[in-house]
């Protein structure tokens, strides 16, 4: 019998209020028979978040960040970390090792998930709630994968080794799935006001509404889209923070703005020797926020309020220019520094001629000191990475009630957003203002090359950078998987 305990060594997701010890070997019959059997079976469901976007070198946030136009690669040289390199040139393939992991996390997401939906009994109230959150978060893992893979096995249940070969879907069953998981979790998820302080990290209703109105939207099912949205909008759960310059810092985490985020902590006390470089463990802290910090070695920071990191994901002087274009000095000041905003704070980049360097520095989920913790402050990095939040929600639904022609809708969710970004209320076409509104609010979220593509601009905005039609709008399936998988199909191009 398959040992379920290996995959449930569950750690904290909220921070340090939820710390959960290992349980020894159990067998799949004596497991999942009480509340906390339950829980310790979703929280490894949750542990995925963490280890797939903070995962050394193979981090899901910055694939999907480094082909946009937002940033360049970075690092020490054109050799620092090759599977990076590639995201950035479009030199990638089925053997690119960050993709790979991308894949791989995802299904053991969506695994973990599987144990919980398939064998956890809804025979309180509280197991209904965490069969809810295990649906939600299978959604979510397979909207990553259509997404940004457009096709992949659809698996339900937990496979033996001789199922893994599993038939290929598209990408509309996919997102047929997701929409199942979302509406029928809606029903057993709790507000996010109704969940205590210690499970705050845990998905609400809200969460399975916004991703439900964004699974649409990516469908292209608009009425049903802008519905959705419209749940979150007028269940009054979530506001606007006002100022946008802390919206990203951990004084911020799990605020009125937050609609659902992956949660680290700085209390792991990973040193040099015992950081879990690597292989498939668990990982507490953000060292992704250490790797896309600015290069040490030519940072000076002033008054900056950061510090050096490792020199990975340099804005682009174009998405600088762009928040100048638009009059946009508040979230500028909150998302990037040009050299002479760095000067002006008394700090300095000592070599131009860096490989990566564009002029700008970034301030959105940058490094900062007084978010590490001890005995190695790069090691122990506890900012939160924000994968739905208020603003993003008020954005989508603009453009999902524009597209079923209610433009009047549209324009008060798009002003809200303006709003607080100190901005007129827009002037123009409607869908040019909200791809701009989303380019310069959402800028380093990990959107914008999937807006790009879905909005079909990728070719005009990234064609110079080596992205060609009709191979880059999804990612090469994994050598891996088609070493292993007899039924995988290569996407076109690969």
């Amino acid at each position: 019998m398959v040992v379920v305990t290996l995959i449930l060594l569950s750690t904290a997701c909220r921070k340090d209020f939820l710390q959960v010890d290992p349980i020894g070997k159990m067998s799949v019959e004596k497991f999942y028979k009480t509340d906390e059997d339950a829980n310790r079976a979703v929280i490894a469901a949750y542990d995925i978040l963490q280890w797939m976007n903070a995962r050394d070198w193979n981090s899901s946030y910055l694939v999907k960040t480094f082909p946009s136009d937002e940033s360049n690669v970075g690092g020490g040289d054109a050799g620092d970390q090759p599977p990076y390199q590639e995201l950035g040139k479009f030199t990638y393939g089925p053997s690119n090792a960050t993709i790979t992991a991308v894949w791989q996390s995802n299904y053991f997401g969506i695994y973990r998930a599987n144990l919980v939906i398939n064998n956890v009994k809804p025979e309180t109230d509280f197991r209904k709630r965490v069969i809810a959150e295990a649906k939600f978060l299978r959604a979510y893992y397979y909207f990553e994968i259509a997404s940004m893979f457009g096709t992949g096995p659809l698996n339900l249940t937990e496979l033996k080794p001789s199922e893994y070969s599993q038939p290929f879907v598209d990408r509309a069953a996919i997102y047929a799935q997701v929409a199942k998981d979302l509406t029928e979790a809606i029903l057993d998820l709790p507000l996010k006001s109704q969940y205590a302080p210690e499970d705050v990290f845990r998905a609400s209703k809200g969460a399975a509404q916004s991703l439900l109105g964004k699974c649409y939207l990516y469908d292209k099912k608009y009425a049903e889209s802008a519905a959705a949205f419209e749940d979150v909008i007028n269940s009054g759960e979530y506001t606007l923070q006002q100022d946008y310059s802390t919206l990203f810092l951990q004084a911020s985490e799990f605020g009125t703005e937050s609609i659902f985020e992956v949660s680290y902590i700085t209390t792991a006390g990973y040193d040099w020797g015992s950081f879990q470089w690597g292989g498939n463990r668990a990982m507490e802290n953000n060292i992704t926020w250490q790797l896309t910090g600015p290069r040490g070695d030519y940072f000076e920071p002033g008054t900056s309020g950061l510090i050096g990191g490792w020199g990975f994901n340099y804005p682009k002087q174009s998405l600088y220019d762009a928040f100048v274009a638009t009059g946009d000095t508040k979230r500028k000041a909150a998302s990037i520094l040009s050299l002479d905003d760095l000067r002006a704070l008394g700090g300095n980049w000592t070599n131009e001629s860096s490989w990566g360097w564009d002029g700008c520095i970034r301030v959105k989920y940058g490094t900062r000191s007084d978010e590490t913790g001890d005995p190695v402050a790069e090691l122990n990095y506890g900012t939160n990475l924000r994968l739905l939040r208020y603003a993003d929600v008020l954005l989508m639904a603009a453009e999902a009630n524009h597209m079923n022609g209610n433009d009047g809708v549209a324009a008060n969710y798009l002003n809200q957003v303006r709003e607080r970004a100190e901005l007129p209320s827009f002037t123009g076409d409607i869908m040019n203002a909200i791809k701009t509104e989303r380019q310069l609010e959402l800028c380093f979220e990990g959107v914008r090359f999937l807006d790009l593509i879905r909005w079909g601009d990728a070719p005009a905005v990234l064609g110079s950078a080596g992205f060609q039609t009709g191979k880059h709008e999804v990612y090469p399936i994994p050598q891996d998987e088609m070493r292993n998988n007899s039924y995988a199909v290569q996407n076109s191009g690969y």
